[in-house]
């Protein structure tokens, strides 16, 4: 295929100009590079080469002005907008950028398009004022200071203008409006050089004015690069701007217009796809690449065009392994470096001075990958001991000199991460620093493997000492907050800039980057509404009807430059892949653009539209088996022979697996810090207390004085309780006090229901509390020992009557302890669970002590503290109403049948541990 560069050269090599002698001019670097590419191709002899340089640099050499970053432009206006506001109207520095952007953004279209500025600044106030308040005539201070801010927009604007010219500094539109003043001392000074234009569009009033005066001059020649299906119909924005300068510059009523071409006409493979979410597009472009490397192994004359630029690193994890030679124009976002993260949470951590920390921000910072290495001395990874001491004590929130306890060898990087900030900016800045410098001494002990890491460094430490010149220049920041906000805007648009062969191979780029390039073949992704076009946004002081009377752009014309890109994409490849995304999500996603409709509507080329989903195999669900080997059936010997608690063996009822990992393997699940109080931790220390209450009554009858007693202990025992379990944990604010209040109410409710029983004539004798058992079970079917263990609440005699009492701090109703079929009580677990291991509690007491029968098994539930002792009982049926409570010889009889088959499937060679379906 042919490029419209290579045309362009053709058709000035047959002019008599000499090419040294030529000045090409185009809308990007990278245009330029690949214009010098194919100068050798269109001549036959060694020239020297002629300049060719962007429309950037260009309008800088006519400006002789340096063209200064966002963030430089923001202390430069705030110093002139601090000369023209009284300070005690003045906004601070960090209120300042908030609005300040979208100002400079208006100043700079302004300039570009040659608008009087103080026409539009007044005209601006005038709305203003005439849209709110012209009609009142008392206005208030606040309307004033409103109105008072439009009408100054003109001074604002003459002062920040006068400042920079007088430093030779300035933004885009103030170099644009610099380059058209001194374009007639150009001319004059430059009346033999020629220039050549190629590949322009959208071109601003500055533009324009340059380009039509230098071809009023015969110093120009300019190449447009437009088809004629796009051209010659008038609706078709693609030709908007193209048409408009055939129609209006003066030029090309006498001289030709170069070029309307045909090539969009061509057979095409178009191919469009509708693919759910952003990583699938990712995935499919490399499916695509590999496909193309049966034809094209190097993937030359290839372009990836990305839409939506944060596709950019999935797409590279995605290239075919083979591909050799890979050229990336657009830069890395320096926002999406994992070092960002870090300073992020550093910012956000002290952007209002602290004195204690969140352990999540602490465990953050301390496990980041570039930090994690530093806490490693002398063979100690002390980070890992920092985050364990936070689980273990439950520490919500920490203070340094709790971190320097926790770890003493690591003072000096926790002084570093988490002191001496305060709100100093300039000690901010210099922790950044020396941080940088402290992960810089660890990397370099192995270069090699960390240059990438290194290179991350050496762009932030750039990014900071960038920022430390903006402050001693211009000392505006005040805080860290404000420091923040600064650190964002330059890390914004800071990239990192990739190494590739920028002529060969695979080609990755932008939209924009693709002006003036031609590629055989062409992918583009995220071909969405709100991507390609980006739609009706605006973000400007100047409302729509202003910016129309004064022709500047609005999203209209936007669209326009977008669509042309696209169609020119289109006009000489000859394979299309136009990828879109098909999930609705928040901000972008789910709707198709418009141009692949109108690509469609058009009828000139065939489109093959395809919906595509990612290939997800179905895997059928499979529970999960262990197999009993005989090492793991020494292990169920061993702890056979320990003893199995009631909890493990409805553990095992409930799921095997879970019995298998908590019971053989010992597997726990991590306890993460409470900042709630947990329900588990809530039991505890009402059970804790009880204990302390009861355990030195062992043996008594119980008093109503007794009781009394105990009433006025609560506060204190339950408060200890708490700090021995919660560890560090606060309990004196939120949620937490309210379980505080609820644990002293569980055990106040409980002795009140216990006096209300003594008053109503009952006599409660303590015979145990928290009574640990352990008996052997005789099960002639296995040839070892079995053994069942297990703590027991409370045992008392209540009017002669032995019971075996449980507490439960949740919820437990009176169906939750009956049974009618003994067969379930090993099967329910849901169901009966709670009868399982009351009877366990009664089978050991029972073996352990030969308690006296009949006895009462049964739960006293914190939750139900109303419905008392909720006893045991069997059914004969569901539905009966009459059922027996008082356990027997025979209930013990039949519960050890059920027991002792529970005990030998567990224990069974043969019957494996098998996942149960929840």
């Amino acid at each position: 295929m042919t490029t419209f560069i290579f045309d362009v050269l053709k058709d000035l090599k047959n002019s008599t100009q000499s090419f040294s002698e030529l000045t090409f001019i185009v809308p990007s670097k990278r245009a330029g590079l690949f214009l010098k590419h194919q100068l050798p191709q269109v001549l036959n002899q060694t020239i020297f080469s002629p300049e060719i340089i962007s429309i950037e640099e260009f309008v800088g050499q006519l400006s002789q002005l340096k063209t200064i970053s966002n963030t430089e432009l923001l202390f430069e206006f705030y110093h002139s907008y601090s000369q023209l506001t009284k300070p005690q109207k003045r906004d601070s520095f960090d209120t300042f950028t908030k609005w300040a952007q979208i100002l400079l953004q208006d100043f700079n279209e302004i300039d570009r398009y040659l608008i009087p500025q103080k026409k539009i600044f007044n005209y601006l106030g005038a709305i203003q004022d005439l849209n709110h308040w012209s009609l009142e005539i008392n206005k208030t201070d606040f309307v004033k200071n409103y109105l008072s801010f439009w009408n100054k927009l003109y001074s604002y604007y003459e002062h920040f203008h006068e400042a920079l010219l007088a430093k030779g500094l300035g933004y885009q539109g103030l170099v644009y409006r610099e380059a058209v003043e001194n374009l007639e001392s150009y001319i004059q000074n430059n009346s033999k050089k020629q220039h050549v234009f190629l590949g322009f569009n959208a071109l601003n009033t500055s533009e324009s004015t340059i380009i039509q005066e230098l071809l009023q001059n015969e110093m120009a020649k300019v190449y447009w690069d437009i088809d004629a299906e796009f051209f010659n119909n008038k609706n078709h924005d693609a030709g908007l701007f193209t048409r408009q300068y055939k129609n209006n510059w003066k030029h090309f009523k006498t001289h030709p217009f170069n070029w309307v071409t045909k090539h969009y006409s061509e057979e095409k493979n178009i191919s469009v796809f509708g693919i759910p979410k952003n990583i699938g597009q990712a995935k499919y472009i490399g499916s695509i690449l590999k496909k193309l490397q049966g034809n094209n192994p190097s993937l030359q004359n290839t372009a990836v065009v990305l839409g939506d630029e944060n596709l950019l690193v999935p797409v590279l994890n995605s290239i075919p392994p083979n591909v050799d030679a890979l050229n990336i124009t657009m830069g890395f976002p320096l926002k999406s470096i994992p070092l960002a993260t870090l300073f992020e949470s550093l910012f956000l951590l002290h952007k209002h001075s602290p004195t204690t920390f969140y352990y999540k921000d602490v465990v953050k910072i301390i496990s980041h990958q570039f930090i994690k290495p530093l806490f490693f001395v002398e063979n100690i990874d002390y980070s890992s001991i920092i985050a364990e001491t936070i689980d273990h004590n439950n520490l919500v929130y920490l203070k340094k000199e709790k971190l320097n306890e926790i770890a003493p060898k690591s003072e000096n990087i926790i002084d570093l991460l988490f002191s001496k900030w305060g709100m100093s900016v300039e000690n901010t800045l210099e922790n950044c620093t020396n941080l940088i410098l402290l992960i810089k001494q660890h990397l370099d002990k192995n270069k090699t493997a960390n240059l990438l890491a290194l290179e991350y460094l050496y762009r932030f430490s750039t990014l900071f000492k960038e920022i430390s010149r903006l402050n001693s220049e211009h000392p505006y920041i005040d805080n860290v907050s404000t420091l923040h906000g600064i650190y964002k805007e330059l890390l914004s648009s800071e990239t990192l800039d990739f190494q590739g062969e920028p002529l060969q191979g695979l080609q990755i780029m932008g939209m924009l980057e693709s002006r003036v390039l031609d590629f055989e073949t062409v992918i583009i992704s995220s071909v969405n509404e709100g991507i390609l076009p980006s739609g009706k946004t605006q973000n400007s002081f100047i409302p729509f009807d202003v910016k129309l009377e004064n022709q500047l752009p609005t999203y209209k014309e936007k669209d326009a430059v977008y669509t042309y890109h696209f169609y020119r994409l289109l006009q000489r490849a000859k394979n299309m892949y136009i990828l879109y995304n098909t999930e609705a999500d928040v901000l972008t996603g789910g709707e198709k653009s418009r141009f692949i409709t109108q690509l469609e509507l058009e009828g000139k080329h065939q489109i093959n539209h395809k919906i595509l989903a990612p290939n997800v195999p179905v895997i059928p669900a499979k529970l999960e088996c262990i197999k009993k080997t005989p090492d793991l059936q020494k292990k169920l010997i061993a702890l056979a022979g320990k003893g199995f608690s009631p909890s493990s063996l409805t553990n095992y009822v409930r799921n095997p697996i879970d019995f298998y990992f908590q019971s053989i393997l010992k597997i726990r699940e991590h306890n993460d810090v409470e900042e709630t109080v947990a329900a588990n931790t809530l039991g505890t220390v009402v059970h804790n207390t009880l204990e302390d209450f009861y355990k030195p009554l062992t043996g008594t009858i119980l008093t109503i004085e007794t009781i009394k007693q105990l009433k006025t202990n609560i506060e204190e025992r339950v408060t200890y309780h708490f700090k021995n379990e919660y560890k560090q944990g606060d309990i004196s604010t939120g949620k937490n006090l309210i379980i505080f209040e609820i644990a002293k109410r569980y055990v106040s409710n409980f002795l009140k229901l216990e006096m209300q029983a003594l008053k109503a004539g009952n006599e409660i004798k303590i015979l145990a509390i928290e009574a640990d058992n352990k008996i052997e079970i005789h099960i002639p079917e296995l040839d070892f020992p079995i053994k069942l263990k297990g703590k027991v609440d409370r045992v008392d005699e209540c009017n002669g009557t032995i019971r075996i009492i449980d507490y439960k701090t949740g919820k437990v109703e009176q169906n939750q302890v009956e049974i009618v079929d003994w067969q379930d009580i090993t099967t329910d677990y849901k169901k009966h669970s709670k009868s399982f291991q009351v009877l366990c509690y009664a089978y050991m007491m029972q073996a352990s002590q030969n308690l006296k029968f009949p006895i009462e098994a049964g739960i006293i539930s914190f939750k139900n503290l109303s419905s008392g002792f909720l006893k045991f009982a069997q059914k004969e049926s569901s539905s009966s109403r009459k059922k027996d409570s008082l356990i027997t010889q025979n209930t013990l009889l039949d519960f050890e049948a059920e027991l002792k088959k529970l005990i030998i499937e567990i224990c069974n060679p043969n019957i494996d541990f098998i996942e149960k379906q929840v």
